[in-house]
């Protein structure tokens, strides 16, 4: 009967163009239209210098009245080329356009090239004021010919100089989730659930909630079935637990049996007494100095384990969840192969004494074992 009762206490440790010519046109038609003198004209004439005089007054008005008439602007267009200091052109700058006249300002973004274009712009003086998103303000100027396309040297961007820095952090419990999340990761040998030991030197300790998903992550994990099956078969080739039977029904019941054993030492153990004790339920690997140190280390951690706070002290929680676990068996095995209150605390020590075997092998044998292991830096005892 001890024999299949020590059996189950290994079972529970494990992203353009301008118009000039018109004046000149008039001054030409005034002079044909005024005509030369003939001779017999020019002799009836008494004073000549009198016509002379009169032909240099009426083109001094045509010319007078030419230089009077305004000259016409037309507008023009400004455009550019924005690059940062590797050529490269900058995406969604803005580009506002003002002027002296104090005319309404005018503002555009660069396009996927970093270009950009301003139309229909009136002649004159201008100035360009440039900015984006982590560079400094960038300034450019330039005159507007009447119907002139200007375009702009390129204009550089240069990095700003007071950009505040902004740090994305984890809280812990976000730590510790993404650390959980690596540890569900870990199957030895790509198949066997080793959710229980942490190769992070300084691991964020879990809360609550967590200690109780690792709990479920492990009574649920297909392996686990499997090796339940596993195990009440033997029993029932072995007619352990006489108390069951044979049959469909005896094997069930000691699959329900060995199951419940698992379940309950998993959860007391490892989520509900570390949750009100304070303490860490995992095994955390040392891997370093020599194979004497590592081998104390592990051995100790049978009964030693890390509080939340980051302190070794005496694992309260493993100790007393084997018992507890040992003493809830008692309400579904046979009566026959119950345990006493002796037997009980003798199978919490068998559950020590796995412990301590199961660390050793954590230390030197499973690592080598489970691929894709993250490489973080070894834990300190």
């Amino acid at each position: 009967m001890k024999k299949g009762r020590y059996q189950r206490v290994l079972v529970r440790s494990v992203g353009s163009w301008i118009l000039g010519a018109r004046s000149l046109l008039l001054v030409s038609m005034g002079v044909l239209a005024c005509g030369f003198p003939t001779q017999a004209q020019s002799q009836q004439l008494p004073n000549v210098p009198e016509v002379e005089g009169g032909l240099a007054a009426t083109l001094g008005t045509a010319a007078s009245a030419s230089a009077q008439l305004p000259a016409q602007r037309l507008p023009g267009s400004i455009s550019g080329t924005i690059i940062d200091r590797t050529g490269t052109g900058v995406v969604g700058a803005r580009v506002r356009l003002t002027r002296d006249d104090q005319s309404p300002s005018r503002e555009v973004a660069s396009n996927d090239q970093g270009q950009f274009f301003f139309a229909n712009i009136a002649p004159g003086p201008f100035q360009l004021t440039i900015t984006s998103e982590g560079f400094a303000l960038q300034t450019s100027s330039g005159n507007l010919s009447s119907g002139q396309s200007y375009t702009t040297p390129q204009i550089e961007l240069t990095l700003a100089t007071n950009i505040t820095e902004v740090r994305v952090s984890f809280t812990q419990v976000e730590l510790a989730q993404e650390q959980l999340k690596d540890q569900e990761k870990q199957r030895v040998l790509g198949v066997i659930p080793n959710y229980y030991v942490s190769y992070v030197a300084n691991a964020v300790p879990l809360n609550t909630r967590q200690k109780f998903q690792l709990a479920w992550k492990s009574t649920v994990d297909p392996f686990t079935f499997g090796f339940t099956a596993a195990i009440a078969g033997s029993e029932q080739a072995q007619n352990r637990f006489s108390g069951y039977g044979q049959g469909a029904q005896g094997y069930g019941k000691r699959y329900g049996a060995s199951y419940a054993d698992l379940v309950t030492s998993t959860y007391i153990g490892g989520a509900i007494l570390p949750s009100l004790l304070k303490q860490d339920p995992r095994y955390f690997y040392k891997g370093t100095g020599s194979k004497k140190s590592r081998a104390l280390y592990a051995i100790a951690n049978a009964v030693i384990c890390k509080g939340d706070n980051g302190h070794w002290q005496p694992s309260y929680s493993a100790i007393l969840g084997s018992l507890a676990s040992g003493g809830i068996s008692n309400l579904y095995y046979p009566s026959s192969d119950r345990d006493g209150i002796g037997l009980t605390f003798e199978n919490a020590l068998i559950g020590i004494g796995a412990s301590a075997g199961a660390n050793l092998l954590q230390e030197f044998v499973v690592r080598k074992l489970t691929p894709n292991v993250p490489n973080y830096a070894p834990a300190t005892p």
